[in-house]
């Protein structure tokens, strides 16, 4: 964000501050004070007082010259997810799904031009991604990515498309535009999306959305499989079924939810309650989550 296009009420020492934490990442799990100012853009001085700030609050720990974040960050990701209830409505019908087809299974949403994962079942089977809650991935490369960027309105994805960064992850990755955009008109049509070794070679993946009551595609749900253990052809006769039945049981018990629980997290006050069913649900279909369901992010796959 430029300087002019700040609000009067924009406190750039908390956008520092929050550059600090995001400069640790997975390549880059512990920093010095030089590398923290560079990827930054700070002063060593200013970096050095955020730093040290972070280390009072109990986000950094110091070990000599180096930094490095402590669990406690996760309690900033986790206030998001426990107050958002898609994810706790979802992760039943996951988890029954990745006991049907015995593959791993996610929630994801869209922010900005990433997808994130709020809710993840892995299986037992090593992957060489590693994917857990708050995971990132581009959005025009992922299944879930392209299920939503399909049902945005045409305008949002020219905006996406023109600030993206298409990169070539595989030989196979999608990087045209306008070849992008006939695959999203497609996926739009067929209501879900396979994307085939374009994330990670090695790595299918299929995804269908997930609408509220209102019909918004709010988030979308996949499969992730190895390629050599299922073809494309196998992913849409065998996985795609449970797939969409799955998202089906999904949609059906956001319906019978406040919608401004799903669609504006702000409003929640009990993160656990999902209301009554309307007349006619399943018994069953809206109950209070026992706490045991409120998870810590899973393991990586």
């Amino acid at each position: 964000m430029s300087a002019e296009d700040r609000a009067p009420h924009f406190v750039r020492s908390f956008e520092r501050g929050l550059a600090v934490i995001r400069s640790f990442d997975a390549d880059h799990p512990s920093r010095t004070l030089s590398e923290v100012a560079h990827t930054c853009d700070l002063t060593r001085a200013a970096a050095r007082r955020l730093l040290l700030t972070l280390a009072d609050l109990g986000y950094v720990h110091q070990d000599g010259r180096l930094f490095r974040l402590t669990p406690r960050v996760l309690e900033l990701g986790y206030s998001y997810l426990s107050s958002y209830t898609l994810p706790q409505i979802a992760e039943p019908h996951l988890e029954q799904l990745v006991t049907q087809v015995r593959e791993s299974s996610s929630l994801c949403v869209l922010d900005g031009d990433d997808i994130v994962y709020v809710a993840r079942v892995p299986t037992r089977r090593i992957m060489s991604a590693s994917i857990t809650v708050g995971t990132r991935f581009p959005a025009y490369v992922t299944s879930v990515g392209r299920v939503i960027l399909a049902h945005l309105p045409d305008q949002e994805v020219e905006v996406q498309l023109g600030r993206a960064e298409l990169k070539p992850l595989t030989a196979r990755t999608l990087t045209a535009p306008d070849a992008l955009r006939a695959e999203l008109r497609r996926v739009r049509r067929q209501g879900y999306a396979v994307v085939d070794q374009e994330l990670e070679e090695g790595l299918r993946s299929v995804a269908a959305p997930v609408r509220d009551r209102d019909g918004e595609v709010v988030a979308a749900v996949n499969i992730a499989v190895h390629a050599g253990r299922n073809s494309v052809d196998s992913v849409r006769r065998d996985l795609l079924p449970p797939l969409l039945a799955t998202v089906a049981g999904i949609e059906a018990d956001l319906r019978v939810t406040n919608p401004g629980r799903v669609t504006d997290p702000g409003r929640v006050t009990d993160p656990g309650w999902v209301t009554d069913p309307a007349p006619g649900a399943s018994p069953g279909s809206a109950t209070r989550r026992s706490s045991s369901s409120r998870r810590s992010p899973a393991p990586p796959a």
